[in-house]
């Protein structure tokens, strides 16, 4: 019967870009564990699992648009560098705070002379993504 929605699953999984690189692995941690179907997780993840059994292993692919989306133009802003604290370089996480409370982080994409520019996308927006995983129990 395998996994379907509802159920409750235990795995462990590694994540990789195309090129091989490990952007994020369970093994040697706890495994994940999930409701599927209750939007833990990428839709494209969800669905390449489900009919998996115990003890089954799968190597898959999530194409960018089941994973975290595109990348989106309009989620990248310029500020004025003297906004930035101190000793910020490229590639770093910040928090944005705000007026309504609210806090999202950005990362660090470009210092220019005057100007910074920060992109709120998600770091593996546009990425096809895969995935090893290992299912370790299934709870209907």
């Amino acid at each position: 019967m395998g996994i379907k929605f509802g159920d409750k699953v235990t795995l462990h999984y590694t994540g990789m870009f195309e090129d091989g690189q490990v952007f994020d692995s369970s093994v040697g941690r706890q495994p994940l564990e999930f409701v599927v179907g209750a939007g833990q997780i990428i839709q494209g993840f969800e669905e390449e699992i489900l009919g998996m059994e115990i003890g089954e292993r799968k190597r898959f692919t999530v194409p960018y648009e089941k994973a975290y989306g595109p990348v989106r133009e309009e989620l990248k802003f310029k500020i004025n560098k003297s906004m930035l604290p101190a000793g910020v370089s490229v590639g770093d996480l910040l928090e944005v705070h705000q007026p309504d409370g609210n806090m999202f982080i950005v990362r660090v994409d470009e210092i220019e002379d005057e100007t910074a520019t920060l992109d709120a996308n998600h770091p593996l927006a546009g990425k096809n993504l895969i995935f090893e995983v290992e299912i370790l129990n299934i709870v209907s």
